[in-house]
């Protein structure tokens, strides 16, 4: 999300974003392109709540979401769209198709921090609501803010607009939606962000969004040259080992596994850390890398003759890592701080003459820690570079062995699967989405379900 509504983009585009904030070129970033082979189903529940009062458009603190580990409050809504002659803005994509316009309700992590700006870099720092928006019937909510556009045609400038329901912006079902790890999708992209993208869109008239797209501008009222403003969102990013939970089963696009529990996920990296490796190198290799669940019969039979005459080996070194006590860490207890993981990894590359490297070097301090959080919140596979982290404490020749196993099958893997790819989205990383099914009507709730409600 933008950090302010209606945000100008920076001049020179996106790709130039990393030189002058390093978490842009990073990792675990936002939009992502939501397709089927990235979603898992999450019997979790979230709870939003409206107790029926009016609320304005800048959204009271007393606006929150409850239902996640930490309450969080609202703090401003804005909106991402493309042009009159292109209405496709939407920044998240669902199974190719992108939308005209994408609307983000931005919460902070009100338990732990005093207000936005100290939240916005914090790894639990903010929650956002999404909601696509198309074009079709006429929206009377929409219409509450649209016509006061004129009052804020140039940047910086602001009008008082009367209080009006925030509910009716949203979607009927809201307990249809994805969830996900991800970040700002403006500068400094810091991936502080739990999306929660509701799947069914709202509509408004060809008209109103012509209004939103041809009303306003990202130049100063004093400016010669009037800069229009539209087309603001940015492209999807790479996946980087996320999934994307969902709350409904039903559609052809939907036949993903349901996510593994959390005390599943806490075993394997308790494993990693102090138990017995060979293990791991053996068929459990699908809990580490989802992707290698289907290994062909010939590695699953050597990997199996690997650890049948490697047994006792492994047996005596895991037992002496075991009595050493080590524990898993718990990275949910203690956010990560990404100013400071900045400041810090610069600091180290001055000292080395080599600053040009400061994109590469933050996401290789950034990625281990982020995947691991969540992976254990079940929001993630486990990627190979946290494995080498988790790894790095354990004896060289058991690593090593483990480190070949997945590597070999990794390999093996992409041989077998790349001759069926065909060209998707998102330079090819996604395979061709099943064709869209009709969505229950508001009247057909799941019974597993209970409607979101916002709590005031």
């Amino acid at each position: 999300p933008a950090l302010f509504a209606f945000r100008a983009r920076r001049p020179e585009g996106e790709h130039h974003w990393p030189k002058h904030f390093p978490y842009c070129g990073g990792t675990f970033q936002s939009p992502i392109h939501i397709s089927s082979d990235l979603l898992r189903f999450d019997p979790d529940q979230l709870t939003l709540g409206n107790n029926g009062h009016s609320v304005q458009i800048s959204l009271p603190p007393r606006m929150y979401i409850s239902g996640l580990p930490h309450r969080y409050s609202a703090a401003q809504l804005h909106f991402h769209w493309g042009s009159a002659g292109r209405p496709l803005g939407s920044e998240h994509t669902v199974n190719n198709k992108q939308y005209a316009g994408e609307m983000h309700v931005v919460h902070f992590n009100s338990e732990k921090y005093p207000n936005m700006s100290m939240a916005v870099d914090k790894s639990d720092g903010l929650a956002v609501l999404g909601a696509f928006i198309e074009i079709g019937a006429f929206s009377p909510a929409f219409e509450q803010f649209l016509k006061f556009l004129n009052g804020v045609k140039y940047r910086g400038q602001k009008v008082q607009i009367p209080g009006f329901n925030i509910r009716d912006l949203l979607p009927a079902r809201l307990d249809e939606y994805y969830r996900y790890d991800g970040s700002l999708t403006t500068p400094p992209c810091y991936p502080s962000v739990l999306w929660t993208i509701f799947r069914n869109p709202v509509t408004i008239s060809r008209s109103q969004f012509v209004s939103l797209a041809t009303a306003l501008f990202s130049s100063h009222v004093q400016d010669s040259t009037p800069v229009p403003l539209n087309g603001n969102f940015r492209k999807p990013q790479a996946a980087d080992s996320r999934v994307v939970l969902v709350s409904f089963k039903e559609g052809k696009g939907l036949q993903a596994p349901t996510v593994s529990p959390r005390f599943m996920r806490k075993h394997v990296v308790q494993q990693l850390l102090v138990g017995d490796l060979a293990d791991l190198a053996d068929e459990g290799l699908y809990q580490l890398l989802p992707s290698l669940s289907k290994l062909p019969d010939a590695n699953k039979k050597e990997l199996r003759a690997q650890k049948a005459s490697k047994a006792k080996k492994h047996m005596l070194n895991s037992s002496q890592w075991k009595s050493e006590g080590r524990s898993v860490s718990m990275p949910n207890q203690n956010a990560l701080c990404y100013v400071t993981m900045e400041q810090g990894v610069m600091r180290q590359l001055k000292q080395a003459h080599a600053e040009n490297q400061l994109v590469q070097a933050l996401e290789q301090e950034v990625f281990p820690e982020l995947n691991l959080r969540s992976y254990l919140e079940c929001r993630s596979d486990l990627a190979l570079p946290t494995i080498r982290h988790l790894l790095s404490g354990r004896p060289t020749d058991e690593a090593l062995e483990l480190d070949q196993s997945l590597t070999k099958a990794l390999k093996s893997r992409r041989t077998t699967t790349g001759k069926k790819k065909t060209s998707g989205t998102n330079n090819g990383k996604h395979a061709p989405p099943p064709a869209p099914t009709k969505p229950l009507g508001p009247g057909h709730p799941h019974p597993w379900l209970l409607p979101m409600e916002w709590e005031d």
